[in-house]
């Protein structure tokens, strides 16, 4: 979309600092521009007259940015928005994740003073409002519909791939629960998981992912492909007595070594029955079993875990891993985090790896493992083989 198109709202208190901006874009080509001196005039222009992008200083008297971008966002308008303040990057950053969670399109921040350059370079990301389409009806599920998909087993894990970051190699795939129904197709987890848990019904759907993703790694293996298969286990099935036995049993029924899978741990409530669940974990372990700590630095999933359990990966949540380029704080919580894994002989997977940058960033900074959308998206086991050799050509450009 070409700048003379666009509708900018400038929203500034200062009247030098305003008008500066207003002969800025000006200067670019634009030729619709409209001013505010709070966030209150800034809502009143916005309901008298169509505006694209809004320029939007934080700290104003009256209605301050923050107040105003939260009124924008409850109210739905379609606006982009391009924050300005004098304030340090890690506040700027606060306030524009705070902006996306309002679901308003947030093009970037500049530190004061802006400059032409800057503030060409986020127009230049604007982009006409796309009409999203209309959201299908939520279905219910009730408790019985997921009894019954229990019954059949229909639940089946697709897996995600894991590669090697420093050789390119294929290294392993995580399980992930989705419901085959009938009549809705494909349904992801927030539609059971939340219901199985409140149940205690949780246990049911791990018995059925363990067995099928064990039976999926053994066949990779025994067509070549060096891989292990990763499967999420609640802290809340390990409190049952001889638990470890009977996983590792289940595993092996399906002629896979437990050394072959990594049980991914996510702590969501605070730990109970504290011994129990570490016994079940040092006997899991003494089995062969790698053991995960997931979504590594959010929730219960901290340093005190780490002292706990005999963990022998450290899996950093893709908020961090996703956001580390251009979000000072998020690269920070990586690279300790990879630091730590280092440091406690752990192996570190990053999840979430969007693009080419994330790759390059994690290669840098020296970690083991990647995982995201860049490397591949959820599949079902019969095309890991066939990714494996695409991959494995594609790899060999990245080096």
């Amino acid at each position: 979309m070409k700048i003379a198109d666009i509708h900018f709202l400038v929203v500034e208190d200062h009247v030098f600092q305003r008008e500066a901006l207003v002969a800025m874009l000006a200067g670019l080509g634009a030729r619709h521009i409209a001013e505010a001196v709070d966030g209150r005039a800034a809502l009143e222009a916005m309901r008298a007259q169509t505006i694209d992008t809004v320029i939007s200083d934080l700290d104003m008297p009256g209605m301050d940015g923050m107040e105003f971008i939260r009124h924008v966002g409850e109210a739905g308008m379609p606006v982009s928005m391009i924050l300005s303040s004098v304030h340090d990057r890690a506040l700027i950053a606060s306030v524009g994740t705070m902006t996306e969670a309002y679901g308003i399109t947030l093009l970037g921040a500049i530190e004061k003073p802006v400059t032409p350059q800057k503030l060409a370079a986020l127009i230049a990301l604007h982009q006409l409002p796309v009409t999203p389409p209309p959201k299908a009806a939520s279905v219910f599920f009730s408790e019985a519909d997921i009894s019954e998909a229990l019954a059949a087993r229909l639940f089946e894990p697709l897996f995600q791939p894991k590669v090697d970051v420093a050789t390119g190699s294929p290294a392993g795939a995580e399980a992930l629960a989705r419901w085959y129904h009938p009549e809705q197709g494909i349904v992801g987890p927030y539609a059971f998981i939340p219901a199985l848990e409140a149940n205690r019904r949780i246990d049911e759907l791990t018995w059925i992912m363990l067995e099928k993703a064990a039976a999926a790694c053994r066949d990779w293996r025994a067509g070549g492909l060096d891989m292990t298969v990763s499967v999420n286990l609640s802290l809340r099935s390990l409190i049952t007595v001889g638990i470890a036995d009977r996983v590792t049993a289940l595993v092996r029924a399906q002629d896979l070594e437990p050394k072959h899978m990594t049980l991914e741990v996510t702590e969501t409530t605070a730990m109970t029955d504290l011994a129990r669940v570490l016994e079940n974990l040092a006997r899991l372990r003494i089995k062969g079993f790698g053991l995960s700590i997931d979504d590594y630095g959010t929730g219960y999933s901290s340093l005190q875990q780490l002292s706990r359990i005999p963990f022998t990966e450290l899996k950093i949540d893709q908020s961090f891993v996703m956001h580390a380029i251009e979000k000072n704080a998020c690269r920070v919580i990586l690279e300790s985090s990879l630091d730590i894994a280092k440091k406690l002989g752990l192996k570190a997977v990053a999840e979430g790896v969007e693009t080419r940058a994330d790759w390059e960033l994690l290669k840098g900074l020296g970690c083991d493992v990647a995982q995201g959308y860049f490397i591949a998206r959820p599949m079902e086991a019969a095309k890991i083989a066939a990714w494996a050799a695409a991959w494995t050509e594609r790899s060999s450009n990245l080096a």
